[in-house]
């Protein structure tokens, strides 16, 4: 009895699908009116809208045919041109999330247009219940096993889209940093997705390598966006890996803005996994794009060449690192060249280090012990005897060649023992 309930049941929804497959235009028109209207990311261009089109008509006829002639579920495959339309939103950025409610919302759409040409038939009661569980399971395991395929299309259309565009957008980024042929700023724009006409400020950013591993370049692009969000860009940053440990990026402004760098240090603070930071200056338009990069770049030379600890943020505004980083091109000889000018100052101990730093800040503050003391928060007594301790440890007074102590001081406050005499 309950076979020929089932052979009766599975007779009347072969019929069913048979009818609407006779206006599978119509059905597929209707289901998406039903998917459009709820979800928003789904209106596209005309090509597209084309395959969307192509896509509903062709999943329809799949789960239809299987309606109709009993097929296995195991040996289904998303139709070419669901395949096509997955691959399409995924180099359109639209969320997974979308391609995968639009499946759902089919299949309620279809299930209710089913039951409609259902009922239209004469059923006794029993085969109609029958007819019903039937065509509920066999939707569900179709547009499930559908939809698990066109999802993994997605993903690998997205990662393989990804990498192709970043690669484009490396080229071209780094074509405008090398400056050697003429920019159409913006076709560049464009195609990198960034607005070159803005205001920039360009990071550098890295991980040490002993510190890190392969999901460095994944962690320093969420980083960055996360930074970019709390400092108020007015657009979404730009982000290149330049290794497997470290990224170039840069902050968009429509405006220039007030005290990024402070606000990019007020984010830091207390955060953990911040990678080390080097901030360039702010710039204007393709040329401060540029330039903001290479501050960034020479503000990290400083810091690697110093060897500072790890979530270190330092910025070519920062007073003297800009003539630094000129100083310290050649660090072997920046080094024989502080120890001349400072004489026995300039060796690396800790005693020598407060008073370097004390005569510095003092040359600074134009020879005031006053403004000096108030600086280091030091008696004026304690500055003026550790200003004379630093020109004693010296050897010669300090006078015609005041230019050079003050930039062999700034050496070493930003390179340390790099460019320091060794203990003896």
């Amino acid at each position: 009895m309950r076979d020929r309930e089932a052979s009766d049941a599975g007779r009347f929804i072969a019929v069913t699908a048979a009818r609407m497959n006779e206006r599978i235009t119509e059905v597929s028109a209707a289901i998406r009116a039903f998917v459009e209207a709820d979800i928003a990311e789904l209106a596209g261009d005309r090509r597209t809208s084309e395959l969307l089109d192509a896509s509903i008509e062709a999943n329809v006829g799949t789960v239809l045919n299987a309606l109709r002639y009993s097929l296995p579920v195991a040996g289904v495959h998303a139709p070419p041109a669901a395949v096509e339309y997955a691959r399409r939103l995924a180099q359109q950025e639209v969320p997974a999330a979308a391609l995968i409610r639009a499946y759902r919302l089919g299949q309620r759409r279809l299930t209710e247009l089913i039951f409609v040409e259902l009922h239209a038939l004469d059923i006794p009661a029993a085969d109609r219940i029958t007819a019903v569980e039937r065509i509920t399971t066999i939707l569900f395991e179709f547009i499930d096993r559908i939809t698990e395929q066109v999802v993994a299309i997605y993903d690998d259309e997205r990662s393989r889209w990804l990498e192709n565009q970043n690669s484009i957008r490396a080229v071209r980024v780094r074509e405008v940093l090398g400056g050697r042929k003429s920019i159409d700023v913006d076709a560049v724009t464009e195609t990198i997705r960034y607005p070159l006409r803005w205001h920039h400020l360009a990071l550098v950013l890295w991980y040490p390598d002993s510190a890190t591993d392969d999901d460095a370049i994944p962690r320093l692009r969420r980083w960055v966006r996360e930074l970019a969000e709390a400092v108020g860009v007015a657009a979404n940053p730009l982000i290149l890996a330049a290794d497997q440990f470290s990224a170039w990026a840069w902050l968009p402004y429509r405006a220039e803005p007030g005290d990024p760098v402070t606000e990019i240090r007020r984010f830091v603070a207390g955060r953990q996994g911040v990678p080390d930071i080097a901030i360039g200056t702010l710039g204007a338009g393709l040329d401060g794009f540029r330039r903001s990069h290479r501050s960034a770049q020479r503000a990290r030379a400083v810091a690697l060449a110093r060897g500072l600890p790890t979530a270190t943020v330092v910025a070519a505004g920062d007073p003297g690192l800009a003539t630094a980083a000129l100083v310290g091109t050649d660090l072997a000889e920046t080094r024989d060249w502080v120890c001349e000018i400072l004489g026995d100052l300039a060796d690396d101990n800790e005693n020598d280090a407060r008073l370097r730093d004390t005569l510095r800040v003092f040359l600074r503050a134009g020879s005031s012990y006053k403004a000096a003391a108030a600086e280091v928060d030091l008696h004026f007594n304690s500055v003026k005897y550790r200003v004379g301790r630093a020109v004693a440890r010296r050897g010669r007074p300090i006078g015609a060649d005041r230019l050079d102590v003050e930039l062999a001081l700034l050496a070493c406050h930003w390179y340390g023992s790099a460019v320091l005499r060794p203990p003896r």
